[in-house]
């Protein structure tokens, strides 16, 4: 089955706006039902952009979902790059059961999109003010061919320890006077 991918652009990533979003792509994608605990409804994985946490970035979607009737899942994102965050996020996609819906916003665009490849169980890939890519195509890519991002100049590489000690580098957002990026 093809996976059906929903490319929303919501100007401002409102909790709101992301609940629409996210609603939209799981009824449309969801047989219909009238009980809460519905086996048929698939599960919503949702997965927060840079500069966020799953706890404080989905809460009020989470309850809205919820009180739907659809099972939620808001893992964190490690923030260490495409080549650790989605098998990550795969690794987690793997411990659902039956159909899945995932929402991405901003940086978590690129992580869904590479997770969810080559996963069945995966119905539908939700956008919410999010990068898009191509198979294979990095975040940098993306700013690269679309001028005018003010991301570049406001996060700078990290360092960090790898398990088997060598060093990675992951992006941070830059503490000065710029603009809060979220």
């Amino acid at each position: 089955m093809r996976k059906k991918v929903v490319r929303r652009g919501i100007a401002a990533a409102g909790t709101a706006g992301a609940a629409a979003a996210v609603l939209l792509a799981t009824t449309a994608s969801a047989a219909p039902t009238s009980t809460p605990k519905d086996p048929a409804k698939p599960t919503v994985v949702l997965v927060h952009g840079g500069f966020a946490d799953a706890s404080a970035s989905w809460n009020d979607v989470i309850k809205q979902l919820q009180k739907e009737g659809y099972p939620v899942l808001a893992p964190a994102n490690p923030l260490r790059g495409l080549p650790t965050d989605a098998p990550y996020l795969a690794g987690v996609l793997k411990s659902v059961k039956g159909p899945v819906i995932l929402a991405g916003h901003s940086y978590g665009g690129a992580v869904i999109t590479n997770a969810a490849a080559g996963n069945p169980d995966v119905k539908a890939l939700v956008y919410v003010a999010a990068f898009v890519p191509n198979k294979g195509e990095q975040v940098g890519q993306l700013l690269g061919k679309y001028p005018g991002s003010e991301i570049p100049d406001a996060v700078a590489p990290m360092p960090f320890p790898n398990q088997d000690g060598s060093t990675g580098a992951e992006r941070r957002q830059i503490p000065s006077g710029r603009r809060e990026l979220a």
